[in-house]
């Protein structure tokens, strides 16, 4: 069975990363989830960045934290070649009013080599939706494990980025104490010897970016709870064409 596919970059493959235009054509077609990035702003704003440092992705200059968010609004977001947009950068609050009720919203923590940064991000992010109705499908992600801990300490699910083979039981004790909803796993390290530690322990298992149908078949055996793509609907649409093809041959 297919996985729940959810938007990376709230569907990177359909307009710059984390724009208004990807969200609308992720919106088109059915999906699990969105996946965006969130940076926090000089002024206590979130505003939805890959990247932290902003001319890596916009029109500015600097660091998001350095920026308040009137300012990194007023820019524009680049496209994959570099080139400017006409799509400028979102808050989160844009988000979660556009966001489909029945939507999962992973929320990724952004810092560069900044773990206290981190967790100020965390804990903004937390403090903003401790009452907000979206609260109950909004899970926390983030490489920084500060981070998490502090999200599942918050009440939130929290979910830590690996991209890297790690000794696994250890970690699955840690994400377990931690209060961890699960983790998200870049798909080129998801193996059973991988995964079954973690689900042992009650935790919830993702990947990071699948965009190909024939990558995708590896993962279906595997209890994955959602499996992210840059380009969802078609992601699908070719796993579905590779199975009708494989039932008319047999």
């Amino acid at each position: 069975m297919l996985p729940p596919l959810y938007a990376h970059r709230l569907g990177r493959a359909y307009g710059p990363d984390s724009s208004g235009a990807a969200l609308a054509r992720a919106l088109e077609g059915p999906l699990g989830g969105l996946e965006t990035d969130c940076c926090l702003t000089a002024d206590g704003e979130l505003v939805l960045l890959h990247d932290p440092l902003l001319e890596t992705g916009t029109t500015l200059r600097g660091w998001a934290h350095e920026r308040t968010a009137a300012e990194i609004c007023a820019g524009r977001l680049r496209h994959a070649d570099g080139t400017p947009s006409h799509e400028r950068p979102l808050l989160l609050e844009e988000l979660l009013r556009r966001a489909p009720r029945d939507t999962t919203l992973q929320l990724e923590v952004k810092a560069h080599a900044d773990a206290a940064l981190a967790r100020r991000t965390a804990l903004v992010l937390c403090d903003g939706l401790r009452n907000d109705p979206a609260r109950d499908r909004i899970e926390v992600i983030s490489f920084w494990s500060g981070a998490c801990e502090l999200a599942a300490a918050c009440g939130f699910r929290a979910r830590l980025v690996l991209c890297a083979d790690c000794p696994v039981e250890p970690l699955a004790a840690w994400a377990e104490g931690a209060g961890l909803h699960g983790v998200c796993i870049e798909h080129f390290l998801v193996t059973p010897a991988l995964i079954e530690p973690l689900l042992a322990r009650g935790l919830s298992v993702t990947t990071g970016t699948v965009n190909h149908a024939a990558l995708l078949e590896p993962l279906l055996g595997i209890a994955l709870d959602a499996v992210t793509s840059d380009r969802p609907h078609e992601l699908r649409a070719e796993f579905l064409a590779r199975r009708t093809g494989a039932l008319a041959a047999a």
